[in-house]
């Protein structure tokens, strides 16, 4: 089952009387249960492209469907809902309320869901972050957390509408190697069970983590190949070599 289908997608921004081509024709297909990395040097579009695939931003041309849905047929307010229900957001920032503990912080999503399908939100946020190994910090306040789990609070509140799909912009961008490593293999792990996992990263060894990397440059696809078959052509090249 695809979770992403986007067919050539375009955006175009005004800057005066200038136009500028953020995106120039990008397609792309991600499977349920994938974990994709989307790099790029600045300017390539990823930024842009991670928005329109976030319901936060609309394409100029193209379509967009997310698990069936035809995104760019749909209003602020079913784009909001979207948002809500099907895509789990985790920023470099962490964008955790401070004076907040873990369980409401992750809560919120649940909060905003007018539907309010989840009948006991606060046990539905423990669960969450017993997920991402946070049980015994449900209590505690950002400020009482360390960078490593701040960010896995984050990736909590993400999962915890059990999202069709999780986007990370950059999420290790905050953290020294370490923590990145332990943040990653929460990725891997999730991953593992099912998720659906894109992450836009400039770091090559953060992209790593991932199973597929797809590369934008001047607002196209440049490259796009699965982990294993590239390590594997390394491989042979080197044999040869």
């Amino acid at each position: 089952m695809k979770t992403i289908e986007i067919n050539d997608i375009r955006k175009t921004y005004k800057m005066g009387d200038v136009e500028v081509q953020a995106l120039r024709g990008v397609s792309l297909n991600i499977q349920q249960g994938e974990f994709v990395a989307i790099m790029g040097a600045s300017g390539s579009g990823k930024s842009t492209l991670m928005n329109i695939l976030g319901c936060l931003d609309y394409s100029s041309e193209g379509d967009y469907y997310l698990e069936g849905v035809h995104v760019n047929t749909l209003n602020k307010r079913q784009l909001a809902d979207i948002r809500n229900q099907k895509i789990g957001f985790v920023f470099q920032g962490f964008n955790l309320l401070p004076r907040t503990s873990a369980w409401e912080n992750v809560e919120l999503p649940l909060l905003y869901d007018r539907r309010r399908h989840v009948k006991n939100p606060r046990q539905k946020a423990i669960e969450a972050l017993q997920r991402v190994a946070l049980g015994d910090r449900i209590g505690h306040q950002p400020s009482q957390l360390s960078g490593g789990q701040q960010q896995r609070v984050a990736i909590a509140r993400a999962l915890v509408n059990e999202p069709a799909l999780i986007l990370a912009d950059e999420p290790t961008g905050n953290l020294d190697t370490k923590t990145s490593i332990e943040v990653m293999s929460v990725f891997q792990e999730l991953n593992d069970q099912g998720i659906t996992i894109l992450l836009v990263t400039h770091e090559h060894d953060i992209a790593e983590y991932a199973k597929r990397v797809v590369e934008l440059r001047d607002g196209v696809i440049k490259h796009d190949f699965l982990i294993e078959h590239r390590r594997i052509a390394e491989e042979e090249n080197n044999e040869m070599g």
